[in-house]
């Protein structure tokens, strides 16, 4: 099966232009979504969880299915894998081609070589941090504004940000506090 994707960012944009070109390709059904890349895309998710081995995704550009190219590194190594064929029309990436299989090649090695730099680079950092005694992680909440914090919160009169303003702590650790509370409270 053929399937076309096309998405817009808006829904005051027109998916005519993409339309047309998936037409004139020959697809055999058309999936439309007009939403930002950034935002979850349940059209798309949905199309590529369904497609088997041996279908074709075609879409007129490539931005139009990822957003950041390790994203579209990623879906194109998952088609790949399941034997999906993927084509953009506008950039002539054809996955079905040895030279289409030879770019995605190169795009999956440079993605994993920036991951591997990443890696590197992190731990690197993370030595050194250790080395100058500096020790990673969150910072500890002392024993006195854990109950400070959980006194306030059991009056019951106090607003959240207040309390983490008169604590000096943040919304996420009066939550866990409070959390953590609850669960001894409960054994």
């Amino acid at each position: 099966m053929v399937y076309g994707y096309c998405r817009t960012s808006k829904v005051t944009q027109d998916l005519a232009l993409q339309r047309d070109a998936l037409e004139k390709y020959g697809v055999d059904k058309i999936y439309e979504e007009q939403v930002s890349g950034v935002k979850q895309r349940p059209v798309l998710e949905s199309l590529i969880k369904d497609m088997k081995e041996n279908d074709y995704l075609i879409v007129w550009k490539l931005d139009r299915l990822g957003r950041t190219s390790k994203e579209l590194v990623n879906m194109i190594d998952d088609f790949d894998r399941r034997g999906i064929n993927f084509v953009s029309i506008t950039e002539q990436f054809d996955t079905t081609t040895p030279t289409g299989k030879f770019v995605v090649t190169m795009f999956i090695a440079m993605a994993q070589l920036e991951r591997d730099v990443l890696i590197m680079r992190t731990r690197a950092g993370l030595d050194a941090a250790r080395k100058s005694g500096r020790i990673g992680g969150r910072p500890k909440v002392s024993q006195d504004k854990t109950e400070y914090a959980l006194l306030l919160y059991k009056e019951g009169t106090h607003s959240i940000s207040y309390i983490c303003q008169k604590v000096g702590i943040s919304r996420s650790t009066l939550y866990r506090i409070i959390k953590q509370n609850k669960e001894q409270d409960g054994k």
